[in-house]
């Protein structure tokens, strides 16, 4: 590859950095993605962004679906890729964009995978006996309470928590905050930790949620906990933040029906995005009507037989 292609790209990912403020994660994964590119131009010789045509980026797509990648990373990849162009475009380097005319492999929409009430209750009533119990149980109170997203959780200061008012500030996609509601139970749960947090070696005196070191608390560590507090209390499937977050908005949808309130409480840009708790709504309601209605449960009467 030239200096020149990687200068290109070094500039792109800075203003992703510092115009758009992408989180060090997001920003890895762009650098992934394009790096995938930049391999696809090294292996067809091509030297010069103008040699990306759009017929170029098919036969990259095309690569990627041969190599096996699922199509929802393809989909991601194809993304990056035409936010590079886009960026060349403003740069006059390119004059369109070889992307926008191609079209990733259709994913297939998974159901994300929610706990019951039960399973719920299970998980977090936990007897809270040191700093560390009673800050797991304030998270998953947390999590479950307000739909809060790992990275959401991790970010908290504690200027961020408005607990006269029952409130907690959060930043999350595109650097834009919202302020959700905090439930009796979290909100009781959060009061016990910070009493807690005050006994450890403080090193990070913002940061809400501490490792046992005094430091912010690590997503990956927030992850382990969730699943070692599963296994604990008997829960046999395994359980991330993720699934907590899935489930606070499944069983809001099941008991409102409010769609857009849903979608304000997660962060979501597009309602499109919650519109998939509505097919878990539909399952909900499938499986009562199985078990109540009387042509269904003679339905299975009969089969019985």
């Amino acid at each position: 590859m030239t200096g020149t292609i990687q200068d290109d790209v070094d500039r792109y990912l800075n203003t992703l950095e510092v115009e758009r403020r992408l989180s060090p994660h997001t920003l890895a994964a762009y650098r992934r993605d394009i790096r995938k590119l930049l391999a696809f131009c090294d292996q067809q010789g091509l030297m010069l962004w103008q040699g990306l045509t759009t017929h170029a980026v098919r036969q990259f797509s095309a690569s990627l679906n041969a190599k096996r990648l699922h199509a929802k990373s393809i989909q991601r990849v194809l993304s990056s890729g035409r936010g590079l162009a886009q960026f060349l475009m403003q740069q006059r380097v390119l004059a369109t964009n070889p992307f926008d005319d191609v079209r990733a492999p259709k994913a297939a929409k998974r159901l994300p995978k929610t706990l019951t009430v039960d399973q719920i209750t299970s998980l977090i009533e936990i007897d809270a006996d040191n700093p560390l119990s009673y800050r797991d149980k304030a998270a998953m109170e947390l999590f479950y309470s307000s739909g809060l997203r790992l990275s959401e959780l991790c970010d908290l200061d504690l200027n961020d928590l408005m607990l006269p008012e029952k409130l907690v500030r959060v930043t999350g996609k595109g650097n834009k905050t919202r302020d959700l509601p905090i439930g009796k139970y979290a909100d009781k749960a959060l009061r016990e930790w910070l009493m807690q947090r005050n006994t450890l070696p403080l090193k990070d005196f913002q940061a809400v949620f501490v490792s046992k070191h005094g430091r912010r608390i690590n997503p990956r560590t927030i992850q382990q906990r969730v699943k070692y507090w599963a296994a604990r209390q008997g829960i046999d499937i395994p359980v991330s933040p993720h699934m907590l977050r899935h489930s606070f908005a499944s069983h809001l949808l099941e008991s409102s029906g409010e769609l857009r309130a849903v979608q304000e409480l997660l962060g979501h840009a597009n309602i499109s995005t919650t519109q998939i708790y509505t097919h878990l709504d539909f399952q909900h309601l499938a499986q009562v009507y199985d078990d109540a209605h009387p042509r269904a449960r003679k339905k299975c009467r009969n089969e019985e037989k």
